[in-house]
């Protein structure tokens, strides 16, 4: 595989420096998860090799509801995960902004919770114990792009392909209490979200999506990757310092030029985001 994984690797940064599609790796190969983490690796190592910065993680297809939508031969039904790089995060101040399109492949917009470390959690840490090391969350935009044609994939593909990762808007970030941390799982499975889409003639509200979707909780999504990765040796532990987002809580919805993406929370004290595209 060491060759293939190779050869994949540069196909897809290819592909994605030139925003040019290329057809699913799955559909000329048989390629196993692990495959396609390897092709992972290969991407983390050839992007820091050029001078990226892994700043942390981002999950996806942690929506139970709508992950299942997602796979061509076989629905996927699992979490996957990528590397988020300095390069490819940035912060809305006073939670609006504005995002080019700018070679971003199919671009999609998903509404998401992210968390900052501040410590490292123990291997064995529960999901208490994960909360006390979370230093701060803030609502986040998950723009995904996809170099497969009609957002067709595997998920051997999604995780090959950055994760499908594009660009993360992070808003204002909340320092967490010690009695936020102590209920954090419930207060954001309690919690929802709205996503609406405005353009020059109208205010439409896409979707709805609730915390407690995301794997019952993006506090048990953080934990579940920090569990996956106590079994990927090829790659670091969650450490202090890395920037976690944990899933969409709506299903990705196309973006194009001239729109503006609007979100409102209720049952949490998060401000929505304001984005528009251009």
């Amino acid at each position: 595989m060491s060759t293939k994984a190779n050869r994949y690797a540069h196909q897809l940064m290819d592909a994605r420096n030139h925003a040019r599609l290329l057809p699913p790796l799955s559909a000329s190969d048989e390629l196993s998860l692990e495959d396609g983490y390897d092709i992972g690796k290969r991407i983390l190592d050839a992007s820091i090799g050029q001078g990226e910065v892994a700043v942390g993680r981002k999950l996806g297809f942690a929506n139970r509801i709508i992950s299942p939508k997602y796979g061509v031969n076989e629905a996927i039904n699992m979490p996957i995960w990528s590397h988020i790089f300095e390069s490819t995060v940035r912060y809305a101040e006073g939670n609006r902004g504005i995002q080019s399109l700018d070679g971003a492949m199919q671009p999609r917009v998903e509404p998401e919770v992210v968390f900052k470390l501040a410590t490292t959690p123990a291997p064995d840490a529960t999901m208490d114990e994960l909360a006390d090391c979370i230093e701060w969350m803030a609502h986040g935009f998950e723009i995904a792009i996809c170099p497969f044609p009609d957002w067709k994939f595997e998920a051997v593909d999604a995780i090959s392909a950055f994760g499908l990762h594009g660009t993360l808007i992070i808003g204002e970030p909340h320092v967490l209490s010690t009695a936020t941390r102590r209920n954090l799982g419930d207060i954001l499975a309690n919690s929802s979200v709205s996503l609406s889409c405005c353009t020059e003639d109208a205010m439409t509200l896409c979707a709805a999506g609730f915390g407690s979707d995301v794997l019952g909780s993006p506090l048990h999504a953080l934990w579940h990757l920090h569990q996956q990765l106590q079994n990927q040796t090829q790659f670091d532990p969650l450490t202090a310092g890395e920037i976690v987002t944990t899933g969409t809580w709506t299903d990705a919805y196309p973006v194009q030029a001239g729109q503006t993406w609007v979100t409102a929370f209720s049952g949490i004290a998060l401000p929505g985001l304001t984005v528009s595209f251009v």
